[in-house]
């Protein structure tokens, strides 16, 4: 895997091979990113089960300021780690081996990093199935819509594979998909709230 564009332009990184995690190829991160480019700049980022940082690295190659890479295998969190140091991006990164199912998303000693601007969320297709009302990744997903975790005009960009059946939580609504091999990328943002009338 590489870097596409930016500052880090064609860089190689470390990956973990199998089926642990997957890595974006780099057809679909040249799509995806033609379409976010001009959102990155400046922007406080969330790699949610990062794998190695295939994603997260190339948000920060093209202007994104602070990335929270959240990974909890270990083989793959070694890799994440191995790859920012050869990038020696260390102050522009934090690696958290933390348990998606359970964390805060609020990691500590990190003042600046969030809340959120930009949220890449993809989770094994495996648990995809299991995102229904009640559940752990679907409480997951209503804690990155906390306002002391995410900004109100926050994007998730959230990878499901192709007619997968899951419950998006009521806190988000899609605005748009990527639609490409065998995968789909929602394009999400906060469900607007409904103002109380005045008294």
């Amino acid at each position: 895997m590489r870097i596409i564009t930016g500052r880090f332009r064609r860089r190689k990184l470390e990956t973990n091979p199998g089926l642990i995690t997957r890595p974006i190829t780099d057809r679909v991160k040249e799509s995806l990113f033609a379409r976010l480019e001009d959102l990155l700049p400046g922007k406080r980022v969330a790699d949610i089960f990062a794998g190695t940082g295939t994603i997260g690295l190339e948000a920060l190659s093209r202007g994104a300021d602070r990335i929270t890479f959240i990974e909890k295998d270990r083989k793959a969190v070694e890799l994440l780690r191995l790859n920012i140091s050869k990038l020696k991006v260390e102050d522009e990164t934090i690696v958290w081996p933390a348990d998606v199912m359970r964390c805060s998303f609020k990691p500590q000693r990190a003042e600046g990093f969030f809340p959120f601007d930009v949220i890449f969320f993809d989770p094994p297709y495996k648990l995809v199935p299991t995102i229904i009302n009640g559940a752990p990744l679907y409480k997951s997903m209503q804690r990155l819509a906390d306002e002391r975790v995410s900004t109100p005009d926050v994007l998730l960009l959230f990878r499901v594979p192709e007619h997968a059946e899951y419950e998006l939580p009521t806190e988000w609504r899609v605005e748009s998909k990527l639609e490409m091999s065998g995968m789909e990328i929602l394009w999400c943002r906060k469900a607007a709230t409904e103002t109380p009338p005045a008294p």
